[in-house]
């Protein structure tokens, strides 16, 4: 049986008027990483939160957090993010002038660096920074907001991505965000992907039902 895939709730599904807590049901009921989507207004039309949101949720768990920046310019805020406590920050190809300058300062801060690729925007934009990351995250939903569904097109790139990854030797983690659910998950993880990013998925029913709703995501 193939190993079971990494699961991080994406916390904008989340109750937002207690964080704390709901991370740390996330935490409790079995995730192994914490999403946390930034969105500016500008590069994705939401508004979510900043360095200092995630600097105090930072106490409520020790599991990795997993920043995706979808902010522009993102180079200003990259050290602020880290500082607050992000271990992986995710920036999209388009939201700077140099992707691999931008790639190169988050591991400076010892921060692991991914990139994310939109819908629209082709695997090619990996062949020359491949080497400079440690995740790669394909969005299967244009990003701004939850509860979107899949779009099915993704798979072809993340079996393109998984081939290109493979062909690396390295150990980079293949991730997949956008309408990730019971139907969803099997096909990502058949594609290649190993990280599901799950917000609705996960937090369906409340906290009594989040254990069961990420053993479910993992396939178990």
């Amino acid at each position: 049986m193939a190993t079971a895939p990494l699961i991080a709730p994406s916390i904008l599904s989340a109750d937002f008027a207690k964080l704390g807590e709901e991370i740390r049901a996330i935490d409790a009921a079995g995730c192994d990483w914490i999403h946390v989507d930034v969105m500016d207004g500008h590069f994705v039309p939401n508004i979510t939160i900043g360095p200092a949101v995630v600097k105090a949720l930072r106490p409520h768990t020790k599991k990795p957090f997993d920043v995706h920046l979808m902010i522009s310019p993102v180079d200003t805020y990259l050290d602020a993010f880290a500082q607050a406590g992000a271990d992986i920050i995710t920036v999209h190809p388009e939201a700077g002038p140099h992707i691999h300058r931008t790639l190169q300062h988050i591991r400076s801060l010892g921060k692991k660096a991914g990139v994310v690729l939109n819908p629209a925007t082709h695997e090619s934009v990996l062949d020359y920074i491949i080497d400079d990351v440690d995740l790669v995250l394909v969005m299967s939903v244009n990003p701004g907001f939850g509860g979107q569904s899949f779009i099915d097109s993704q798979l072809r790139k993340i079996e393109a991505i998984r081939r290109k990854i493979d062909a690396t030797g390295r150990d980079i983690h293949l991730e997949v965000d956008g309408g990730v659910d019971v139907k969803t998950a099997p096909l990502a993880i058949g594609a290649g992907a190993d990280v599901l990013v799950a917000g609705t998925a996960t937090f369906r029913g409340g906290p009594g039902k989040y254990a069961e709703n990420i053993k479910v995501l993992k396939g178990l």
